[in-house]
């Protein structure tokens, strides 16, 4: 099927107008599928705004994992003027002693590990963290990022996300710019 035919949801995110493409996840259940590798024109409208909302809190660095919201982190680190940490899903040998957790992506479906590299142990050490990701669907890789922040003795003073995807009630905590529905056949 090309991208043409592809059922699409279309959304206005921080002023910007995207047409997602619906993806089957699981059978009989699609999500609306939001890629901003390479949309700078969307990670820099979303960081704006991600930024006036969280201009309330209180927080040293931004934690996100790899890898589709890294973009999002380094936009909203210049915004913000904030460090950024990108939590790995693969360990290496150069990345030294890690702190690490697990996660379930609703994308993928298995289990993953996050990992943070000993070179940021000392940035995330003690300080008031956000947690920021593109999608928060199943809140698995929020968790396994709340999981590490408490083992690097970093306080978690906000989560944030572009969108929310699911029951918007579980998600009321969450900073984001929107919600999508999940589409079930």
């Amino acid at each position: 099927m090309s991208q043409s035919q592809r059922a699409v949801y279309p959304i206005e995110i921080a002023g910007i107008y995207r047409e997602l493409p619906l993806f089957e996840v699981q059978a009989g259940l699609k999500i609306a599928i939001l890629n901003i590798l390479g949309d700078t024109e969307l990670v820099t409208a979303c960081a704006k705004a991600l930024n006036e909302k969280l201009a309330s809190r209180n927080y040293d660095v931004i934690v996100t994992a790899e890898a589709k919201s890294i973009p999002l982190a380094h936009a909203l680190s210049q915004t913000s003027q904030k460090p950024y940490v990108v939590l790995r899903k693969q360990y290496r040998s150069y990345m030294g002693k890690t702190i690490q957790a697990e996660t379930v992506s609703i994308t993928t479906g298995r289990p993953q590990q996050l990992f943070l590299d000993e070179k940021d142990h000392e940035l995330v050490w003690g300080e008031k963290v956000i947690l920021i990701d593109d999608v928060i669907s199943t809140g698995s890789t929020l968790e396994g990022m709340s999981v590490i922040a408490r083992k690097a003795n970093a306080e978690v003073t906000g989560m944030a996300a572009i969108l929310t995807e699911g029951d918007q009630n579980q998600w009321a905590e969450i900073v984001s710019l929107g919600h999508l529905p999940l589409f079930t056949d």
